[in-house]
C-alpha cells in the first residue's frame, strides 16, 4: 500500500519529487507540495480592486505580492521589511517616507520601484474620473479610497526605490500602515507594457487622459484570473512564491520564486484550492495539508488526521441590503431586520467552539464597524437591542401593508449560509415576508448592485471567505458613498463625515462619541444587518509545522512560506 506521503505528492513530477523529498533525522520525510484549501475565490490578482477585495485575494496572494505591511494572524498590521521600510517623518503635513528593499526584484527580473506606489495611489485616490449615472465615477475600480484620497502627492523619480508620500495639509490619516500593503502594490511595469504607456509616473503626473484610461482599463481587468491558459507574464511575483499555473482541475499552483531576495520558502510548492473546489473529496484524497474555511460551510467534512480549531474571525457575517426596489426605504429595511432572528442564528450557527470567554465571538455582533473586543464596543451598541430576536408585531408595523419577497444571494455551496437563509425565511414568514434562497455557484456581490438580489449574505466587504482586520478599513469603507465595496449603494453624508473624522482623530472621547453616533445612524438607516463574528474552521494536517491560524483577511496562508509538512 502506498504511503500517505507518496499519495500526497503523486502529482509532482518525478524530478521534483526526487529533489524535494528530504528525510529528517526522525525518519520522516518532508513533503515537497502542500495543499491549502481556503474558501476565498480566485478571481483577481489585484487585491486592491473591488473584485479582488470582495473575492478574498489577500488570503491567496499575500506571499506572492508583498507590500510594506501585511495583516497578521490577530488582524494587526505587521511591517514586512523584506519588501521595504516605511516611517513617518516630521513636516507641516503628514509625511511618510517609503524605501523599497534595494534587492527587490519581480520574478520577471524587473526591479521593484516607487512607480508601483504611484500606480497604487492613483488607482485608489479617486482623482481620475469619468461621467457616471450618479455624477463623476472613478476610472479605477478600486475597493476603497481610505487614506489614499487624503494623499496630496507621491514624490517619485521613475525607477527609484524611494518615495515620499505627502498628505493634504488639512488631513491626517492615523491608520497609514494600511496603505501600500501586500496585494495592493501591483507590478506597474506590466500595466505600462500592456497599456502601451511608456512611463506610468509621467502619465499620471501629467494627467494624460488617453494613457490614464488605458492604465485604468488594465488595472481593472488585466489581472482578472480565470481557470485555464493564464498568461503568467502578466503575473510576476514580488514575494517568496510565484504563480506557475491555475486551472480548475489542478488548482492554483504556487512555486518558489527563484528571484526572491528574502528567506527562501520552506516548501517549494503550494497548491491553493478555492471555495469552488469539492473540499470533501480533496481531503479524502489526501491532497490537503491546511484547511481555512467557514465553520459549518461544508457539511459532514471529515477532518480526522488534522489538528482542528473553530475560532471566531475578524470578519462580520452579515446581510448587506440593497437600497432600491423592495428595500428602497429605511422602514422596509428596518422591518426586515426586526424579523431576522439574530440571537437564534448566533446560538445555532455563529458560536465558534474555541471562542474566548469574553470579547470576539461571544454573542451576536451588534456593530458593523467596531470590533467586538474593542474597549469602545460595549458603549456603542445600545441601538442594537431591539433587533436581537424576531419581533413579528414590530416588523409587521414597520412594513405597513407591504408583503415583500426578499432574495438573499450568497456563494454556493455553503451549508451554513443555506441554513441561515432557511432560518430567516421561517422566522419572517409570520410577518408576511417571503424569503427566497438566491444562492448560486457563480454568485458575486455585484448581483446586488444590478438588482438581481435584494441582499447578500457574506462576510466583511461581501467576501465569501477570510475577512476582517483590527483596523477595520474594509468594514468602514463598505458603507461609504461611492466605495467600490458598497454593493448596496448606501449613501449618507453624515456617516461619510464621521468615517473621515475617525480616521484622523485619536482622542478617545471624540472617538467614542463618533462611533456611538455612527452605530445609531446605521441601525436607523439599516444598510446591513450584522449577525455574528464569522466563525472559521482552521485545520492543520498531522505533521504540518509552523502553521498559525489567521482568521482575518490575510487568511491562514499569511505565513505559508514557513510551512513544512513531514510524513
Amino acid at each position: 500500500m502506498q504511503s500517505l506521503a507518496v499519495r500526497v505528492i503523486g502529482a509532482v513530477a518525478a524530478g521534483t519529487l526526487a529533489a524535494g523529498l528530504v528525510v529528517g533525522c526522525s525518519g520522516q520525510s518532508q513533503v515537497p507540495s502542500i495543499g491549502y484549501a481556503v474558501d476565498a475565490v480566485i478571481a483577481s490578482y489585484n487585491g486592491g480592486s473591488a473584485l479582488g477585495a470582495s473575492s478574498g485575494s489577500a488570503a491567496v496572494f499575500g506571499r506572492v505580492l508583498t507590500g510594506f505591511f501585511y495583516t497578521g494572524p490577530d488582524g494587526q498590521q505587521v511591517a514586512d521589511t523584506d519588501a521595504g521600510t516605511a516611517k513617518e517623518v516630521p513636516g507641516e503635513a503628514q509625511t511618510v517616507q517609503y524605501r523599497l528593499n534595494p534587492d527587490g526584484v519581480y520574478s520577471d527580473g524587473v526591479p521593484t520601484s516607487c512607480d508601483d506606489l504611484v500606480l497604487a495611489w492613483a488607482a485608489h485616490s479617486g482623482r481620475f474620473t469619468k461621467p457616471g449615472d450618479r455624477g463623476p465615477a472613478p476610472l479605477f475600480d478600486a475597493a476603497d479610497s481610505a487614506g489614499y484620497s487624503d494623499i496630496e502627492r507621491v514624490d517619485c523619480q521613475p525607477g527609484s526605490k524611494d518615495a515620499t508620500v505627502v498628505f493634504r495639509p488639512d488631513r491626517h490619516f492615523l491608520p497609514w500602515r494600511t496603505l501600500f500593503t501586500a496585494g495592493e502594490l501591483m507590478p506597474s511595469h506590466v500595466a505600462a507594457r500592456v497599456a502601451n504607456v511608456p512611463n506610468v509616473v509621467s502619465a499620471l503626473q501629467s494627467g494624460e487622459p488617453g494613457g490614464i484610461q488605458r492604465l485604468a482599463d488594465f488595472w481593472n481587468n488585466g489581472w482578472t484570473m480565470s481557470s485555464g491558459n493564464l498568461d503568467v507574464s502578466r503575473f510576476p511575483s514580488s514575494g517568496p512564491y510565484r504563480i506557475e499555473s491555475y486551472s480548475a482541475e489542478d488548482g492554483l499552483v504556487l512555486v518558489s520564486n527563484e528571484r526572491w531576495w528574502g528567506n527562501k520558502a520552506e516548501t517549494g510548492r503550494i497548491v491553493v484550492w478555492p471555495k469552488t473546489v469539492d473540499l470533501k473529496s480533496k481531503v479524502s484524497d489526501n491532497a490537503i495539508g491546511v484547511v481555512d474555511a467557514g465553520a459549518g460551510s461544508v457539511k459532514d467534512l471529515n477532518l480526522d488526521g488534522f489538528s482542528v480549531r473553530d475560532v471566531p474571525g475578524r470578519g462580520v457575517e452579515q446581510l448587506v441590503l440593497g437600497t432600491g426596489a423592495v428595500f428602497g426605504s429605511a422602514d422596509a429595511r428596518r422591518g426586515f431586520a426586526l424579523c431576522v432572528p439574530r440571537q437564534a442564528l448566533f446560538d445555532k450557527l455563529g458560536k465558534a467552539k474555541d471562542a474566548p470567554k469574553t470579547g470576539l465571538g461571544t454573542a451576536p455582533l451588534n456593530s458593523r464597524i467596531v470590533q467586538q473586543d474593542s474597549l469602545y464596543y460595549p458603549a456603542v451598541i445600545g441601538a442594537a437591542d431591539k433587533y436581537r430576536g424576531s419581533d413579528i408585531p414590530a416588523a409587521t408595523a414597520a412594513l405597513g401593508n407591504a408583503k415583500p419577497t426578499i432574495r438573499i444571494g450568497y456563494l454556493q455551496p455553503d451549508a451554513r449560509r443555506a441554513q441561515t437563509v432557511a432560518m430567516i425565511a421561517e422566522a419572517c414568514k409570520p410577518a408576511g415576508i417571503t424569503v427566497v434562497d438566491a444562492g448560486s455557484a457563480d454568485f458575486t456581490p455585484t448581483a446586488l448592485t444590478a438588482g438581481k438580489v435584494d441582499a447578500v449574505l457574506a462576510s466583511t466587504a461581501s467576501a465569501p471567505g477570510p475577512t476582517g482586520s483590527q483596523a477595520g478599513i474594509a468594514s468602514t469603507s463598505a458603507l461609504l458613498t461611492g466605495s467600490g465595496l458598497n454593493f448596496g449603494r448606501f449613501g449618507n453624508g453624515r456617516y461619510d463625515a464621521i468615517a473621515d473624522q475617525l480616521a484622523a482623530d485619536d482622542n478617545s472621547t471624540a472617538t467614542l462619541n463618533l462611533l456611538t453616533e455612527a452605530e445609531n445612524l446605521l441601525w436607523s438607516e439599516m444598510p446591513s444587518i450584522p449577525l455574528f463574528a464569522s466563525p472559521r474552521t482552521i485545520a492543520f494536517g498531522n505533521g504540518l509545522q509552523n502553521g498559525i491560524a489567521g482568521p482575518t483577511q490575510g487568511g491562514t496562508g499569511w505565513n505559508m512560506d514557513r510551512w513544512v509538512l513531514r510524513r
